[in-house]
């Protein structure tokens, strides 16, 4: 079946016992792993727990396809619900679940976590045509899942964050859920028990990994300053960046132009326009973007964004290397930054 996405906080926290499987997959490993963790402990705390937690791959399960239900119906030697986990999983398994579903025997809560399928996804249509499973999207966080996420994770110490703050780390967290959570225990046991992060401790703590070299590789990019973004491209996937991230955030902040553009199509002036931002433009970027609007005009931002969707298709349906479409994508809005009109 289908979970309705305003029903999946409350699906995590509460599963519906009619829901005897769930397959959790998308682009945020993170993700996916804090969500199948919320679900397993919904039914069993301690998930090191050997007699009521079992966990599989997806390799052992295709190279014994019995296994999934022999371990479904087992029954704790010390009472209470078993968990199942099956990580790694992908549509070559979708006949083994589809059979499985079938049956469902046993009453333990079968947890799968899964990369980011295609729209064909086999595997995730057996979960959505079974009435007892369900499957659950896990997508990057937007701009206000992160204010969330980094209200919770510091209240938890009893950290606040300035407002300052607050902006840079909504701009630089958010592709990998445990990677943002990870950054966000670092910075509350920097400033300890009932502190408050400042912009500084943000940046330097937050600043050392890729997220600042991609900031600058989008600002390179929009700005048309290819040798520059050249240099930086190369140390942004030295570090690991994966070129789908770094099209995302490209699209993203594209996106935000294009707004803004639209709002100065409109007749609006250069300063109203950024006044009126929401959310506000962090203020180390408000020189840059002032002068990227300066630069582009709403249908070359269009075409641009048309561009980089297209690159992404490329890389998810052809086996073309990731990384050089990445890089032309991105070298094509930083030439058509500099000439008008576009032509990319």
């Amino acid at each position: 079946m289908r979970l309705a996405p305003a029903r999946v906080a409350g699906f995590l926290q509460r599963p519906d016992a009619a829901i005897r499987a769930v397959l959790l997959y998308g682009p945020d490993a993170g993700l996916v792993r804090e969500r199948a963790d919320t679900l397993a402990r919904s039914v069993c705390a301690d998930l090191g727990d050997p007699f009521r937690v079992t966990e599989l791959d997806g390799a052992t399960l295709a190279a014994d396809p019995a296994r999934l239900a022999d371990e479904a119906a087992q029954l704790s030697l010390i009472g209470g619900r078993r968990v199942v986990r099956v990580r790694g999983a992908n549509d070559s398994l979708a006949r083994i679940f589809t059979a499985f579903l079938a049956q469902l025997p046993g009453d333990a809560l079968i947890v799968i976590e899964a990369g980011e399928p295609s729209t064909a996804s086999t595997l995730r249509r057996a979960f959505e045509a079974a009435p007892q499973a369900t499957a659950i999207g896990c997508y990057p966080d937007t701009a206000r899942d992160r204010v969330a996420v980094i209200r919770e994770s510091l209240a938890a110490r009893r950290v606040r964050a300035s407002a300052d703050a607050m902006r840079y780390l909504v701009d630089h967290l958010g592709e990998d859920r445990l990677a943002t959570r990870a950054e966000l225990d670092k910075l509350a046991l920097y400033v300890g028990e009932g502190g408050q992060v400042q912009f500084d401790d943000a940046v330097r703590l937050v600043g050392d990994s890729a997220a600042l070299e991609l900031d600058d590789a989008i600002m390179a990019a929009a700005e048309g300053d290819p040798a520059r973004l050249e240099r930086v491209l190369d140390r942004v996937f030295q570090g690991g960046e994966s070129p789908v991230t770094v099209l995302r955030a490209l699209l993203r902040h594209l996106q935000r132009l294009h707004g803004l553009a639209a709002s100065l199509t409109a007749g609006n002036s250069l300063d109203a326009v950024m006044a009126a931002a929401r959310p506000p433009i962090f203020f180390k970027h408000r020189e840059p973007i002032r002068r990227q609007l300066e630069q582009w005009r709403e249908p070359a931002l269009r075409a641009a964004l048309e561009r980089l969707a297209e690159a992404e298709i490329l890389i998810k349906t052809t086996g073309f290397p990731a990384e050089t479409l990445c890089r032309e994508a991105l070298a094509a809005v930083a030439q058509a930054a500099r000439a008008e009109p576009l032509a990319i």
